[in-house]
């Protein structure tokens, strides 16, 4: 090997895992399980969004349906911070950070001092990443399935 040669070397590239966990199969599997998981909410909570956000502009009005999709993404926004969180517990074993109620206390402190915005249609935006949270749960109640169910 020559020294004087500047072309980058490469160098392996190490897996972060948890600390006294070895590498195998099953962390893989287990993470790329939780990374499916985080794009299927993600993926739900945008749909959950479009439809209310259509909903309530149609059946009550646009300044109403916009206060709701400020809280909706301020949700949107709270998931991916918690998704990360979670992420990270599972890979360094810290605890969880605090930093994500901000983000909502933040949307609550503006919408209460700036008179444009309606607090509630922004709450129950922002709520839409429950919904998500419901919609998943009861499809992992109901069997694939039925016939399997005896």
């Amino acid at each position: 090997m020559n020294l004087s040669d500047d072309s980058p070397q490469p160098t392996p590239v190490m897996e972060e895992l948890p600390q006294g966990s070895p590498p195998s199969p099953e962390n893989n599997s287990s993470m790329e399980e939780y990374y499916q998981l985080k794009r299927t909410l993600l993926l739900v909570t945008l749909t959950i969004t479009g439809i209310v956000f259509i909903s309530v502009w149609f059946f009550y009005s646009l300044d109403i349906a916009l206060n709701y999709l400020i809280g909706a993404c301020t949700g949107m926004v709270y998931l991916r911070m918690l998704a990360k969180d979670v992420e990270r517990l599972a890979l360094e074993r810290k605890s969880l950070s605090k930093a994500r109620f901000a983000v909502f206390i933040g949307l609550i402190i503006v919408a209460t001092q700036w008179h444009k915005l309606q607090i509630l249609p922004i709450f129950l935006g922002f709520l839409t990443y429950k919904a998500t949270l419901i919609v998943y749960m009861v499809q992992t109640f109901i069997p694939a399935d039925p016939k399997k169910v005896k």
